[in-house]
């Protein structure tokens, strides 16, 4: 894990020094990155002390960082957000919920649809959204959220599989959850949605397994 991690920041690293890029891009580098930490733990069946203990560590540089210049490629992204800390805190809580209840890839899948779902909506929706419109404040595009609802499904659907197998329910799940974790995305007011997207994906799919293969 502490290999995976030293990777990803020496990449978002290289990236900021060498080639000059975009604020959002090393931000979401790091955004990407570090959620699939979450498939060596459930892989590896990493203990959840050692997974909280991270989290907890995690969340609490993070906040430094808001005060001190300690991850400024991460957290200056030209708008106020606690994005970061709260990506940190849900994976404590995931790991430290399904763990216990000896179902890690609920954990896996809610960091996941954050991880790629929205990294790749912020990406797209920054590069190629033109179509924008606008929740509590924040601008997101149709682009961006089409993305968002799509790669979501993907990581759904294969988490899904792999564990339940391919039957039409493990789809209709899929597809439910997809569109929440696009719903929930799009109310990210001071990064609120690096909370709710995980948490409500792997809470909602959960409770739709057990009511629909029990």
């Amino acid at each position: 894990m502490a290999i995976w991690l030293s990777f990803i920041f020496f990449l978002a690293w290289g990236v900021s020094r060498f080639a000059h890029g975009n604020p959002e891009v090393i931000r979401k580098i790091v955004h990407i990155g570090t959620g699939n930490i979450i498939l060596l733990a459930w892989w590896f069946d990493i203990p959840a002390s050692i997974g909280i203990g991270c989290a907890i560590v995690a969340s609490g540089v993070t906040l430094l960082s808001y005060r001190l210049p300690i991850l400024p490629g991460i957290n200056s992204v030209g708008r106020r957000s606690l994005g970061t800390f709260f990506y940190a805190v849900s994976i404590g809580i995931l790991i430290a919920c399904f763990w216990y209840l000896k179902q890690p890839q609920y954990a896996a899948l809610g960091i996941m649809v954050m991880a790629w779902g929205d990294g790749l909506a912020a990406l797209i929706g920054q590069r190629f959204g033109q179509h924008k419109y606008q929740i509590l404040g924040a601008e997101k595009s149709w682009e961006g959220s089409l993305t968002m609802f799509l790669a979501s499904f993907t990581v759904i659907l294969l988490i899904l599989i792999g564990v339940q197998g391919n039957f039409w329910q493990t789809w209709v799940i899929s597809l439910v959850v997809a569109v929440v974790a696009t719903g929930l995305e799009s109310f990210s007011l001071l990064g609120i949605d690096n909370l709710t997207v995980p948490l409500g994906s792997a809470a909602l799919a959960f409770m739709l397994v057990w009511l629909m293969f029990s």
